[in-house]
This record gives C-alpha cells, sequence and structure tokens, in this order.
C-alpha cells in the first residue's frame, strides 16, 4: 500500500465507499511531513489500507448518522503473497478530510494530508 515512488491519489471529488477524499489520511496530532507508518491510512474508494495492509475493502452494515458499521477485509501483508483478513469496525465520517476510527470502545482521529505536504515516498 505505502510503496515508496507510488502516486498518491489526487483528492477530486470521485465515488468511494465513504463520502472521504481519497487518498492519505495521518492521525491527529501527527505532522503529515513525517507520518510513523502507524499513523498512516490511504483511502483508495474501496478500504481504508495501513502500512501493512494492501487492496482493502470496505462494505458498509448500516449507516447512523455520520457513522458507519462496517466490515473491512485486506490481504495482510505490504507485498507478495499473504492471507485476506477481516474485521468489522465503525467509521465516524466528520466531513470529507476527516474520520475517526473505532474498534469497540476505542478510537483513533484521522485528518486528510494534501499530496503537497506528505514526504517524497508517498507522493
Amino acid at each position: 500500500m505505502l510503496e515508496r515512488g507510488q502516486p498518491a491519489a489526487s483528492p477530486q471529488d470521485k465515488a468511494g465507499v465513504l463520502p472521504l477524499e481519497h487518498g492519505f489520511f495521518v492521525a491527529s496530532g501527527v505532522d503529515c511531513g513525517d507520518p510513523p507508518n502507524a499513523a498512516i491510512r490511504k483511502y483508495d474508494g474501496q478500504g481504508l489500507n495501513g502500512a501493512h495492509t494492501r487492496a482493502c475493502q470496505i462494505t458498509v452494515l448500516a449507516k447512523q448518522g455520520t457513522t458507519y458499521d462496517v466490515e473491512q477485509s485486506c490481504i495482510d501483508a505490504g507485498s507478495g503473497p499473504a492471507p485476506r483478513s477481516s474485521e468489522r469496525l465503525a467509521i465516524e465520517v466528520r466531513d470529507r478530510r476527516s474520520f475517526t476510527l473505532k474498534r469497540g470502545q476505542e478510537g483513533e482521529a484521522f485528518r486528510y494530508c494534501p499530496a503537497a505536504l506528505l514526504p517524497p515516498g508517498l507522493k
């Protein structure tokens, strides 16, 4: 998912499973210019990929207000062969450029980072 030299998706309006900009998001409080892998998610319209997952696919199970109950399945490796696994999540979409990812009672907020602010390996 976060391979060096891979261009970031442009933030223009595109259809997707969730009403979010396509591109990179980092955890709130983390600098867009130097995010650790654990703080990065890439939304491609199909799912939220992390540093060690790819080909993620979200299925919306229910929606209440701005919160989406979803099942996301991903290949559990950044590259190479690996099994696909699934997990249930709640994703609260505050606006097109911010969301909170909730697993049980724990939540982590993310915000969109424009390509110009990302480190060279993510642009």
